[in-house]
């Protein structure tokens, strides 16, 4: 089937709901709207109004109604509208859903999957173009995933209802629509915690995830590098194994990601690599991403983002050096 990623999500959420009866969707207008980005359009004429549920505008109660229902024997996949109203529910995320397995020592797991589109490049305002995957990375006992392409969103989707602890699904919203990709209409996962090599390379490594993915593919295909392009596809856990294979390999190493640099992704993946391939590196580890600074209005946003010309640059520093 051709699906774009908003119809990859919507056909795993419809295909985990008809294998597991404990499935629940939650979250504000998710029921006879589909949602904001329509993702759980047509679900609820196919389950009804006790598994697909309209919520008050409170991020907090919709979290907070989550853990219980998952402590309660339910697996809840709760919508979050736009990323930068999950802060409001961040509490419930980090003092309960993170920590209720460690808490009871394994007696209560809490499995439910949080939904919300994230970053930016369509020109919303700040709270609309989050992409706080180092928050909830930083959080011991929270998975997080931010899928690139429909295949990798319906498959991981599939793979995170069956999990048995709590997993943020991040969205990005610019490539909901971007582009559609053969995917299978059967089930299937992808696995969690596994990173993609998109493109076999020799002289770099380009590791990179979510929004920025195609504009990356997009530059070492017109620059003609011979670089190893890695997906994350997971934030956490990181595939460590995959990428410090790739440094020892190509010894020279970009990274890329739209979140602000200070205390990134970037920031991690840099220091594994700086700790266990330092002496394989042939020159400095460098990042690309935004800057340290809040979200600008929608007119500063070209400014703001990551973009091909600063890939590029990037590109042209460690290959010189």
């Amino acid at each position: 089937m051709q699906a774009n990623m908003v119809t990859a999500i919507n056909n795993a959420l419809e295909l985990g709901m008809r294998s597991d009866e404990n499935i629940v969707l939650l979250g504000e207008d998710i029921g006879k709207d589909g949602g904001v980005f329509r993702v759980t359009e047509g679900l609820l004429d196919k389950f009804g109004e006790q598994r697909v549920m309209d919520t008050p505008l409170a991020e907090s109660g919709i979290l907070g109604a989550s853990v219980g229902m998952a402590l309660a024997g339910l697996h809840p996949v709760p919508e979050i509208q736009f990323a930068g109203f999950m802060f409001l529910g961040f509490g419930q995320l980090v003092n309960h859903a993170a920590r209720y397995r460690s808490r009871t020592r394994s007696s209560f797991p809490v499995p439910m999957v949080v939904r919300t589109p994230v970053s930016g490049g369509i020109r919303t305002l700040e709270h609309h173009s989050e992409s706080p995957e180092a928050y909830y990375s930083h959080m011991g006992g929270l998975i997080v995933v931010e899928p690139s392409t429909p295949y990798d969103a319906k498959g991981l989707m599939l793979r995170a209802m069956k999990m048995n602890d709590p997993v943020v699904f991040l969205e990005p919203t610019k490539l909901y629509r971007l582009f559609k990709q053969d995917i299978p209409e059967d089930a299937y996962e992808v696995e969690i915690g596994k990173a993609d090599i998109t493109r076999k390379g020799e002289a770099l490594t380009v590791i990179s995830y979510g929004t920025m993915m195609p504009i990356v593919k997009d530059v070492v295909a017109k620059k003609g590098v011979d670089a190893e392009i890695i997906d994350l596809r997971t934030i956490n856990p990181l595939d460590e194994k995959t990428i410090l294979e790739s440094a020892k390999k190509t010894g020279r190493v970009v990274i890329v990601h739209e979140a602000s640099l200070s205390f990134g992704v970037g920031a991690e993946v840099a220091a594994r690599i700086a700790e266990k391939a330092i002496f394989e590196l042939d020159a400095p580890i460098v990042r690309v991403a935004s800057p340290s600074l809040p979200y600008p209005f929608p007119g500063y946003e070209k400014y703001y983002l990551p973009n091909a010309m600063k890939i590029s640059q990037a590109i042209d520093r460690v290959m010189e050096a």
